[in-house]
């Protein structure tokens, strides 16, 4: 059996339906699963990976453990929750962890809390294989009730390009290193094919929905106090700096996708079209 944590996200949900699909045993988890959140036959559980002990009920008698720390990544225990894991019978780990660990290293939001993670993993004894992806191309999920109501993406730096990661190709990616041998100590970087601005975003979006998606530029100060509003600042800080000095590790195309799954990564594009229903 393999338990997928976060299975209600961005990566968890694409996974889960993954592994249902090769018919392995799946339990999905997280907080407030339900019965709607999983395909025909996949098992759910409510658990939450802040308390360890909720995971252990959860966890006994599974063989693999897709681990996502999500946006809690700083309540968590990971011993506690490796422990639970071990003690279930859990032999494979796979740890969502960021691109930010190697990228960010001194970042207390980035590189520095997911290491902490990371180390646990290694530490655990399990089987483990951690998956580092850049930014997510879901993200733009973040201008849907703009391009709704306006049509209009707002953001800054809009002709900085980065390899957005669809997470679907992320799912692939856990699904296989959950299910097959040979990924055990391995270290992935998943990005997309390509370099894709934000403005290019908003024309991809635009192209899905069949009319035009108008760009306008912020200022780094306007992106600050409107992404003050919902995050600490250090977040806020290395978002900024990701989003508009990124180094050239972050620029950087992985071949890493393409070398598990034997195709290339999803485009952008491609990601638009599928999700286009969120921007209608």
């Amino acid at each position: 059996m393999i338990v997928v944590t976060g299975a209600t996200g961005n990566v968890g949900r694409p996974l889960v339906r993954a592994l249902a699909a090769g018919g392995g045993q799946v339990t999905a988890t997280s907080r407030g699963i339900s019965a709607a959140d999983v395909p025909e036959g996949v098992g759910h559980r409510r658990a939450d990976l802040a308390d360890a002990g909720s995971l252990r009920p959860v966890l006994d008698g599974a063989d693999a453990l897709f681990l996502q720390s999500g946006g809690a990544a700083h309540a968590l225990d990971p011993r506690a929750i490796l422990d639970a894991a071990e003690a279930g019978g859990v032999r494979r780990v796979v740890l969502l962890s960021s691109q930010g660990v190697a990228t960010r290293p001194q970042s207390a939001s980035h590189g520095l809390l997911m290491r902490s993670i990371e180390d646990a993993v290694r530490q655990s004894g399990m089987e483990w294989t951690i998956l580092r992806p850049g930014g997510f191309a879901s993200n733009t999920y973040a201008w849907a009730e703009a391009v709704r109501t306006t049509r209009t993406v707002t953001a800054p730096f809009g002709d900085v390009g980065l390899p957005a990661v669809d997470p679907v190709d992320i799912a692939e990616v856990a699904a296989a290193a959950l299910r097959e041998d040979g990924h055990g100590g391995q270290v992935y970087e998943l990005t997309g094919p390509a370099p894709v601005t934000p403005r290019q975003q908003a024309e991809a979006i635009g192209e899905a929905l069949g009319e035009p998606v108008r760009f306008v530029e912020q200022t780094p100060d306007q992106a600050r106090a409107q992404m003050l509003r919902f995050m600490p600042e250090p977040v806020v800080e290395t978002t900024l700096a990701i989003l508009g000095t990124p180094t050239p590790a972050e620029r950087r195309v992985s071949p890493d996708v393409e070398r598990v799954l034997g195709r290339a990564p999803h485009a952008y594009t491609a990601w638009a079209r599928r999700n286009a229903a969120a921007f209608r």
